[in-house]
């Protein structure tokens, strides 16, 4: 085949949002290493009128000393004999070591973000001291999002109003573990957006202080970067406004914003933070949200088996095997990003079932992208499913808000990456696993006045039912390792 055939053929596959178009994608390991963590790894969430957040904090009696940076060869201990030893020198201060300083240039997920100062135990005001003046902490970062999502780039929110720092992304992450938040000390944001449960609760509703319950599952906190309302009616119009709405709420974290304040500000290492952060000054719940909304901003998903599989998918629908051979000797440049394209996706398989599931996933049989749609597989928007639509009286949702007539009982989309982890779904945590989740969808579900004109019944057959499920376990990638423990 001709070489320019196969450039037309390539690139008219690149404008579909399937993969060819993004930045090429990752080797299956992170680029970087992460620092040693006393903690396991773990992942987390977001809240809504349900209870937050909570990861108990490792004990330990042992204060941690500071790493300090690699020097060069040092100077022997000993002398030869025949040569006399020199006085010893005046006591003086030691010179002061030189600071490795962190880079400003990131792809979200790198786990430097979010795996806490280093050290071990409980964090002390001489290592939030030392970590703070290490050079970069302050500055802006410039980003990108992990290969796969990338695709999604241009929703990014908030990030202007409230730029990504290391030094408060670090802050974000210490409150958003800390149940001090609360007003009885048990309970904090990874209580109900825990790590270890994919950013959700395992729970139907979310459990606050006193063992309350609320009456929505508990929504994720992961891609919020990608979101600015939140909650599952939307009620918060920002990730800041979202992050400080759990502490007051009285069966969720049970606190007032005043309290808070003033717990965090009788902190000696959570001062220096925000003073470093945010300028000198008492500490204000609105840069509580600040600093918790960064952190929430870089747990984001990694690429899954599905990304590496859409940027292959191109070569493997457009290209027979005597193209490629052409491609091969025509254009090797192209033909190499075949191989690495290729790679790729056998590390990371889709089962035949899951690509099954993809192409239905796509397709009108299903309608699934009526609402999951783009590469964070969601629309944001609100819609009546008819889910907990039978009661008497019904969770109104999104009319609450708007008071809009065409809101009764409508919620926001969630996301499909990872979904397989942040069992059980939908607002009501009624459907305990993506096999009912799909009847729900196949039965049209709940007839009601408000239905939505997107969900309809669906003629699958259990072959398709089960290839739907591979498919979102496929859209499942790696969070990043997160620092749990250490606390000022």
């Amino acid at each position: 085949m001709p070489k320019k055939r196969l450039f037309g053929l390539l690139l008219s596959t690149c404008i579909v949002w399937t993969g060819c178009n993004q930045s090429e994608p990752p080797p299956p390991t992170p680029p970087a290493p992460a620092p040693e963590l006393n903690a396991p790894e773990s992942s987390g969430g977001d809240a809504a009128n349900e209870p937050t957040e909570s990861v108990p904090a490792a004990d330990s009696s042992e204060k941690p000393k500071m790493e300090e940076p690699a020097e060069g060869p040092s100077a022997p201990n000993e002398t030869p004999e025949s040569t006399p030893a020199p006085d010893p020198a005046p006591a003086t201060e030691p010179a002061a070591t030189a600071i490795e300083p962190m880079s400003t240039s990131v792809v979200l997920g790198d786990p430097t973000l979010t795996a806490g100062i280093p050290g071990e135990g409980d964090l002390t005001i001489e290592q939030i001291q030392a970590w703070l003046k290490t050079p970069g902490v302050h500055e802006p970062l410039e980003f990108e999002l992990p290969f796969g999502l990338s695709l999604a780039a241009g929703n990014i929110k908030g990030v202007e109003a409230n730029p990504l720092t290391r030094a408060k992304i670090e802050l974000g992450r210490q409150l958003y573990m800390d149940k001090r938040l609360s007003a009885d000390s048990t309970v904090s944001c990874a209580t109900c957006h825990d790590p270890a449960h994919g950013y959700a609760a395992p729970t139907q509703f979310g459990v606050g202080i006193n063992g309350q319950e609320g009456g929505r599952n508990s929504p994720v906190a992961y891609n919020r970067i990608l979101s600015d309302k939140q909650f599952w009616d939307g009620r918060a119009e920002s990730l800041e406004t979202q992050a400080i709405g759990p502490i007051a709420n009285p069966i969720e974290m049970g606190n007032t914003h005043d309290a808070c304040v003033k717990t965090i500000g009788e902190i000696p290492g959570y001062k220096a933070q925000f003073d470093a952060v945010f300028g000198e000054g008492p500490v204000t719940i609105e840069n509580v949200g600040k600093a918790i909304a960064s952190f929430e901003r870089v747990i984001v998903t990694g690429p899954a088996p599905y990304d590496y599989y859409a940027a292959l998918e191109p070569f493997l629908t457009q290209f027979t095997p005597e193209d490629l051979a052409d491609l091969k000797e025509d254009d090797p440049d192209v033909y190499a990003r075949y191989e690495k394209l290729k790679a790729d996706a056998d590390a990371n398989p889709m089962s035949e079932s899951a690509i099954r599931g993809k192409q239905l996933f796509f397709s009108d049989k299903s309608n699934c992208t009526a609402c999951h749609a783009g590469a964070n597989f969601t629309d944001e928007l609100y819609h009546n499913l008819g889910v907990g639509m039978a009661v008497e009286e019904p969770d109104l949702g999104r009319f609450a808000e708007t008071k809009e007539d065409k809101d009764r009982g409508a919620f926001k989309t969630p996301t499909i990456r990872n979904v397989a982890l942040t069992a059980p779904y939908m607002h009501d945590g009624s459907q305990k696993t993506l096999e009912e989740v799909v009847e729900w969808y196949v039965k049209g579900g709940h007839p009601n006045d408000h239905l939505s004109d997107k969900v309809k019944k669906l003629e699958l057959s259990d072959q398709d039912k089960a290839d739907l499920v591979e498919f979102m376990k496929a859209c499942t990638g790696a969070f990043p390792k997160v620092e749990l423990a250490r606390l000022p």
